[in-house]
């Protein structure tokens, strides 16, 4: 896989103060390993060539010269390698010394970037040695791998644009600078970085690890990007301090890597590129114009664009939380979301009553929870909750049983509507043969149920409560006019795998024994709209065999709509993710029934119902999704259709 998945590595060398030749060699060591693991970046600590905690010996001529000839060296080393160097290094020019990053690719000096912000506090008293880097670049000369004469641009304004992969934008900036009020990372991406490199040497003490992490995670959400953080380690001085050699790779606010303990070594991370534009093109507040490059130098440098072996955990259940303690709060949090909701709903409208049809199936127990909440919020009687069970051709014992049960726990009232009459007289109404098991069979019996609670919600004053979920809507799986069609919609934008979730916290923290038991068993039931007739007493219309896994389809649902990416990256992103539970002639089957029944059925998403919002991905057609109804597929479905 690549689809603008890139490797970048941190790394520390374990180094000797003010040894230049044998930091060089341990450099070299560094950017070997990195390269035989496939990365295409790698970020070493501010410094590195010579250390860090060399202190007055950066006034020494001796030193400054070795560590010049060293930086020539590493050049030339760079030549025959596909890597991206970001060596920390002193550099004088006309008498002023920086503090800087190489940037060395394939036997070139691509840019000299130096330090924005020096400390000053005892410790890093660093403007005793260094000077600020230029307000504008300057131009350096310097010699190449083959011993010419080139020049490169110093300063801080500088992105280096990758030519072979062109998302790969890179900026850099220098350990105290992220610290400041107004990091320099903050223009780089302004002006189009999307991953920025930081050389540092922070020294640790109680408590700065953790504050280390957010700060880097917390740069790299704010500003859509992947940082790469490389700390000083092993073998700097500790006269006074300890470094700690953290290093940090993150993206976009997610941790992807972070080293374990002091010392000296490299950690590896996986950016997604593709994500990052994605994120940013969402984002109407993140300006890209190109006003933002005024006084930037572009340098443009290439790395062979070669397959990757993707070192990098895809989650296959985007929607839920992997961490129990999140996943309980994330429940928490929605069914508060949903509850406030349908309460604001009701009050507006002035309804003491509110009318769900319950079926014992995932979605209708999850909207009776809800709607208890909500209930319990405006402080109403439960007995303003109208539970209807409706029995018809497919209803089991199982799923009635269940449906009655959980009505009388929650203290709903209960009402029971047989439907088989009815709708055998609509049969004989329209000619239709009852033994013709085909769509018309199945309709009938949905638009019937929503016709009974719609003339009951009238009865009594109340609205009715729809419990189809944000799944179902993607695929189009609804009877228009039938589940397809409530007063307000309480499931509307969750996701299948999140309303087991939802209902199995519910279980899991609820105090009745015998409310938990039955919702238990109703995460055990198979997912069926019933309305086949069962086959020796068990559901017969299993949902999951006709429209496909609902874990795949929840997964190619949110990163389609999440970030906008292509047909075959997803179905690459699905076989890495679901590595083991389906093969890749599987996962493709799927994702081409998913994307014929997410074009063919957006009419049915034309006209939804209101629901509340819960989460990053929805399809309401006024806000959230506007996609007209005769859009075609064509594009889509071509480019699958050359995977297989």
């Amino acid at each position: 896989m690549n689809d603008n998945f890139i490797r970048v590595a941190a790394a520390t060398p374990e180094i000797r103060v003010a040894d230049v030749e044998y930091n060089k060699e341990q450099i070299c060591d560094c950017v070997r390993q990195a390269v035989s693991c496939h990365a295409k970046v790698i970020v070493l600590p501010e410094l590195c060539l010579t250390g860090y905690t060399c202190g007055d010996l950066f006034l020494q001529t001796p030193m400054l010269e070795r560590a010049r000839e060293a930086l020539y060296e590493l050049i030339r080393f760079s030549r025959d390698l596909d890597i991206l160097m970001a060596v920390g290094v002193p550099y004088e020019v006309r008498g002023r010394l920086y503090n800087a990053a190489a940037l060395i690719c394939r036997g070139r000096l691509l840019a000299l970037v130096t330090k924005t912000f020096l400390p000053t506090y005892s410790e890093f008293y660093e403007m005793r040695h260094f000077a600020p880097g230029p307000k504008e670049c300057e131009w350096i000369r310097y010699r190449n791998a083959d011993g010419e004469w080139e020049q490169a641009p110093l300063g801080s304004q500088i992105l280096l644009q990758c030519e072979t992969i062109p998302l790969l934008t890179v900026a850099v900036e220098i350990c105290e600078d992220v610290w400041a009020p107004n990091p320099p990372s903050i223009s780089h991406a302004l002006a189009g970085a999307t991953v920025i490199l930081n050389p540092s040497a922070s020294d640790e003490m109680t408590g700065k690890r953790e504050y280390r992490r957010q700060l880097i995670g917390g740069q790299s959400a704010r500003l859509v990007c992947g940082y790469v953080y490389a700390n000083a380690g092993e073998g700097e001085s500790t006269q006074d301090l300890v470094f700690s050699a953290h290093n940090l790779i993150c993206e976009n606010g997610t941790l992807l890597a972070q080293s374990k303990s002091l010392g000296h070594g490299i950690i590896y991370g996986d950016l997604d590129l593709e994500r990052i534009r994605s994120e940013r093109r969402r984002m109407g507040t993140f300006d890209l114009s190109q006003q933002n490059r005024e006084g930037y130098v572009c340098v443009s440098f290439s790395l062979e664009r070669e397959p990757l072996q993707l070192d990098r955990w895809i989650d296959p259940m985007p929607f839920v939380p992997g961490e129990t303690e999140k996943r309980s709060q994330r429940c928490e949090e929605i069914l508060s979301i949903q509850a406030m909701g349908l309460k604001k709903r009701l009050k507006h409208t002035g309804c003491r009553h509110a009318v769900v049809g319950l079926s014992g199936g995932l979605d209708s127990t999850l909207a009776l929870l809800v709607m208890a909440r909500a209930f319990d919020m405006l402080g109403l009687d439960r007995k303003g909750i109208h539970a209807v069970t409706m029995p018809c051709f497919g209803t089991t014992d199982r799923t009635y049983g269940n449906a009655c049960t959980l009505a009388d726990r929650i203290g709903a009232s209960l009402m029971e509507v047989n439907l088989r009459d009815a709708v055998n007289q609509h049969f004989k109404d329209i000619g239709h043969d009852p033994e013709v098991r085909d769509v018309t069979y199945e309709n009938s019996q949905a638009r019937e149920r929503t016709q009974v609670l719609m003339d009951i919600a009238n009865q009594c004053g109340g609205l009715v409560i729809g419990t189809g979920d944000l799944s179902e809507l993607a695929l189009g799986w609804a009877t228009y006019n039938g589940d397809h069609m409530s007063m307000y919609g309480v499931n509307a934008s969750v996701p299948k795998t999140l309303v087991r979730h939802l209902v199995r916290y519910y279980a899991d923290t609820c105090p009745d024994e015998r409310l938990k038991e039955v919702l238990y068993d109703v995460l055990d039931t198979p997912v069926s709209p019933e309305l086949l007739p069962p086959q020796d007493g068990e559901i017969a219309q299993k949902t999951e065999d006709i429209v496909g896994p609902y874990e795949l389809h929840d997964f190619f649902l949110y990163h389609i709509l999440r970030f906008g990416y292509r047909p075959a990256r997803v179905y690459r992103m699905a076989c890495h993710a679901f590595s083991g539970i389906y093969e890749s002639a599987v996962i493709l089957k799927w994702l081409k029934i998913f994307y014929r029944r997410f074009f063919a059925q957006q009419f049915k998403r034309s006209c939804l119902p209101d629901g509340p919002k819960v989460g990053s991905v929805a399809v309401s057609p006024r806000g959230d999704l506007r996609m007209p109804s005769d859009a075609s597929g064509r594009l889509w479905l071509e480019e699958l259709e050359k995977l297989g």
